[in-house]
């Protein structure tokens, strides 16, 4: 048996970036990140579209409003430092319809609560910001908003903690726990406090600790196409107006940080949590699970889950794809789409006495173990303020 301060399980951007805040507070503390992939970024750090958002979309009151708004600052400053290249493309909501113009007002009424500059622009303006881009009367630009690398920022996380003297362990799936210690196949991890950022796991991880009785996980896969332009074709993001129903943005057009372009992505509901393409990852275990949710998500009266549904299904065709994408840019064509994207999965909760989709972010603990249960979307771009809000509550508990 080896012992620790800390031992977090989940290596990616979320586990790191709380590693390396304890060891910047606590530089002489003996901190272990688990995780079970042997290579960093396999899951949603790596596989999310590395747009680093500004903040805008979310309730003033919410902690992704708060943390959003944070960690663009703090995400811009860590790329600086460790010469991370960084894209400031900027982003722009445009309508696709006049129905559709009161929420994008209401995007940036929010905006102006959240202190994220945003700027309502005329058609005119839009076409000098991103001449491929259309909209109804206006659209919003968000000039904040940029992209970098997520594996290049996971990658250059997890040297800072090892420079910090924390130790990264990859292929080492914890199989079980409690206050205290972990269980890693054979042997055993003793650890002062345990920080759970498994992701599509956490759920699990958290009910061996008694922290996760009324959240199950239902996964939604999200797929993404490149297009075969010459990079710098596109110059700005391009979204849709999101529906509110739901806390999925839409299918929209992203620029990289070496300038290519794709769209996506999707939000199909998943049967297993790591779906990422044929069978991999299938767990009878996940499936059960997910089906037996399914019933109060269906009757659910904050979630229009039929139209979800009837949406998304129909986008595993890229034809669908495209043309949700076409409605954006109108000289978009299939026949420029070829190059199918890794897919991600995101690791949504789902409050089961309520029948909500949980829409923030959700972090518990005590004075054994602290938990990160809904780090979704923005979570990479949150992931620094994440982590200074997690250590600073953690102090408050008296458990750092």
């Amino acid at each position: 048996m080896t012992s620790c301060d800390f031992a977090i399980v989940g290596g990616g951007v979320i586990g790191l970036a709380i590693a390396d805040a304890i060891l910047a507070v606590a530089p002489d503390a003996k901190v272990v990140v688990l995780d079970k992939e042997t290579e960093l970024a396999a899951h949603a750090s790596g596989r999310n579209s590395g747009v680093i958002h500004s903040g805008f979309y979310y309730a003033p009151d919410s902690l992704k409003a708060q943390l959003t708004r944070r960690g663009n600052v703090l995400l811009h400053e860590f790329c600086a430092e460790r010469a991370i290249p960084v894209r400031n493309c900027g982003k722009v909501v445009v309508a696709t319809d006049a129905t559709q113009l009161a929420a994008l007002d209401a995007l940036h009424a929010r905006a102006q609560l959240n202190d994220v500059p945003t700027e309502l622009v005329s058609e005119d303006e839009l076409r000098r910001l991103e001449p491929l881009a259309r909209t109804v009367d206006r659209a919003l630009w968000s000039p904040t908003t940029s992209v970098a690398s997520p594996a290049g920022v996971v990658t250059a996380l997890a040297d800072r903690v090892r420079e910090r003297g924390g130790e990264v362990r990859l292929g080492s799936a914890a199989t079980g726990g409690g206050p205290g210690l972990l269980a890693l196949g054979r042997d055993r991890l003793q650890a002062k406090h345990v920080i759970n950022a498994a992701g599509l796991q956490a759920d699990r991880v958290a009910r061996w600790f008694d922290m996760c009785d009324d959240y199950v996980m239902l996964p939604f896969v999200g797929l993404y196409w490149y297009a075969n332009w010459s990079p710098g074709r596109l110059q700005r993001h391009v979204y849709p107006v999101p529906d509110s129903r739901n806390p999925f943005l839409g299918v929209h057009a992203t620029v990289t940080v070496e300038g290519r372009v794709k769209i996506g992505p999707t939000a199909i509901p998943a049967l297993w949590r790591e779906s990422y393409g044929g069978g991999h990852g299938f767990s009878p275990q996940d499936t059960a699970d997910i089906l037996r949710a399914y019933p109060d998500f269906l009757r659910s009266k904050d979630h229009d889950v039929v139209g979800l549904f009837a949406s998304e299904f129909p986008k595993l065709s890229r034809r669908v794809m495209v043309a949700h994408a076409r409605a954006l840019i109108p000289t978009i064509d299939q026949k420029d789409f070829r190059e199918k994207g890794r897919p991600g999965v995101r690791a949504q909760l789902f409050h089961v006495p309520t029948r909500r989709l949980e829409m923030d972010f959700v972090v518990r603990g005590d004075k054994e173990s602290t938990h990160i249960l809904n780090a979704v979307s923005p979570g990479w771009t949150s992931s620094l303020a994440v982590a200074e809000y997690v250590v600073a509550d953690m102090k408050s508990r008296r458990a750092l």
